[in-house]
């Protein structure tokens, strides 16, 4: 970001400037408009403006990697180990200890979502507000004692409460990764390493299941199996949260692990997002763009869709020991799905490496077999218990898909406030689908339970039909934008950069030249914004 000293740059403009949002279509070289210092990107004045060796971008790239990588990966593993604890539990008797009936189950596998609906807009509101890092940290923290507090339940309404509350926390979990990794990476770069820490997901459930099985040969006569369960993972969770607030960065400007040179140079590697890193002011016109665009709202329906089957986490347990398998052995049958889940969203990565604007398109593919992994779990005989154990590993293929999409999503909106906001749209999507899900299992149509795998069906054949309705929109829109480009090149006009006038704190007034990337417009009020497919 440049200074100077020179009077204000007259020009012709026409367009409309609503609630700080400015929309100008201008027959000049440069736009000249005013902000305040607070509205520009928490980057704006670090950025260097000097082009990156392709030995520079990948040394930083590497180097933010090595830094921010691993503890996102183990923090994801034990937040998913945490919150499937309730379905391993069953098979270690916490329904018969807490006296618990199918419905009542059901209905604490849906109120963690419910929590998390509730509270998901609160927290988004946290994390812009609040440095990242540090809000993550605390919220780890409260999610651990409320999972520790499962061990001293004795009923249903205890249990009801505590998992009422690590909704409240999950909420920022999931979104404060998505905005971290925005922050650091490009978007071609966004999709691999949501990936990479979504994963562990499936290593979370390869360890559970280890866990478990080991926590089965206590036999201890102070303390059930389940009980040792949530003291045991709550109690590393609440160190993970300590640790937390001392390593994990709030945004790249301040990343304690990179120099001054290279926060600089991390925020270049940005600019091509042209979505700028942070900005702590809320914008009232950004959220009702998010809340009037289409795009969003299909990846929300999406989520829903995509999470009404998500139940199967928790009905797994039940489903192995209906088709005859011991408990002993059903604490181990969730780790082939584990390994599935790596193998699948891992195959993904490398898929968007190597077509990285094929996003729909290998989201989609990947729930074909969902979609015939669940024709089988109905149509094979119930004698066929391995085939239809092998089906129901077939199912979580999908996975991927929604990765695919929780990275996409982010990386076709700009704007701080508006990437929150749909952030928070896409989660309350998730937590709807999550709060359905539960309630279709009924004991009435258990064991062949048809109707629930009915619902499955249909719910994975509409999510790839989604997807690529999205990339259709995406790409027209994106073909407009190259046809208003060719126009304006040919009048010759530079839409790279805006003349600002910065109001600052002490009441001066600087004229200066601001990259696009950092001015915290949105991709619709950004013209040079291209979507990503």
């Amino acid at each position: 970001m440049s200074s100077s000293s020179h009077p204000s740059i007259d020009e012709e403009k026409k367009g409309t400037e609503t609630a700080g949002a400015i929309h100008i279509v201008t027959s000049r070289a440069q736009h000249h408009i005013e902000k305040k210092e607070k509205d520009l990107d928490v980057a704006a004045g670090l950025a260097t403006g000097i082009e990156l060796t392709p030995a520079e971008n990948k040394r930083i790239r590497n180097k933010i990697d090595r830094y921010l990588l691993p503890p996102m990966m183990i923090l994801y593993l034990v937040q998913f180990m945490d919150k499937t604890t309730l379905g391993n539990s069953v098979l270690l008797g916490v329904k018969t200890a807490n006296h618990l009936t199918t419905v009542q189950y059901n209905v604490l596998s849906s109120i963690f979502y419910v929590s998390y609906l509730l509270f998901e807009w609160p927290q988004a509101i946290a994390l812009q507000r609040f440095p990242v890092g540090k809000w993550m940290s605390i919220n780890i923290m409260v999610w651990a004692m409320f999972l520790m507090l499962h061990a001293a339940c004795k009923n249903f309404a205890g249990l009801f409460i505590v998992r009422f509350g690590l909704g409240v926390c999950e909420g920022s979990i999931t979104a404060g990764f998505l905005i971290v990794t925005s922050m650091f990476y490009t978007r071609v770069e966004q999709g691999q390493r949501v990936g990479m820490w979504f994963l562990m997901n499936g290593t979370a459930q390869c360890v559970s299941g280890l866990l478990s099985y080991g926590i089965h040969h206590i036999h201890s006569k102070h303390i059930q199996d389940w009980q040792i369960l949530f003291l045991l993972t709550g109690a590393l969770t609440f160190v993970l949260g300590i640790v937390w607030w001392f390593i994990f960065p709030d945004n790249s400007a301040t990343a304690w692990f990179l120099s001054s040179e290279e926060r600089g140079m991390a925020i270049e590697r940005i600019r091509v997002n042209q979505a700028g890193t942070e900005n702590k002011v809320w914008k009232r016109h950004q959220f009702v763009e998010a809340l009037t665009d289409v795009k969003i709202w299909l990846f929300v329906l999406f989520s829903c869709l995509d999470n009404i089957p998500n139940s199967l986490t928790n009905q797994a347990s039940t489903i192995y020991t209906e088709l005859g398998f011991s408990t002993l052995t059903s604490t181990l049958l969730g780790i082939p799905s584990g390994v599935i889940e790596i193998v699948t969203i891992g195959s993904g990565i490398i898929l968007l490496g190597k077509f990285p604007n094929s996003r729909a398109i290998i989201g989609a593919c990947y729930f074909i077999p969902n979609v015939l992994g669940a024709i089988l779990v109905i149509a094979l005989p119930w004698s066929d218990k391995h085939g239809i154990l092998a089906s129901l590993y077939i199912t979580g293929f999908g996975t991927t898909g929604f990765v695919i999409s929780l990275a996409w999503l982010q990386a076709t909106t700009a704007g701080h406030t508006k990437r929150t906001t749909a952030q928070a749209m896409n989660l309350v999507g998730y937590c709807i689908g999550n709060i359905i899900g539960p309630q279709v299992w009924q004991a009435k149509y258990a064991p062949r339970n048809f109707v629930p795998w009915a619902v499955v069906i249909v719910s994975y054949s509409l999510c790839p039909v989604i997807l690529l309705l999205i990339r259709f929109i995406l790409n027209r829109e994106n073909k407009r934008r190259e046809a208003l480009a060719f126009a304006a090149k040919a009048d010759g006009i530079d839409q790279e950069e805006e003349v600002v006038d910065v109001k600052h704190a002490d009441g001066t007034t600087t004229v200066e030249k601001v990259d696009k990337a950092f001015l915290d417009l949105t991709d619709k009020e950004n013209l040079d914004y291209r979507y990503c497919l």
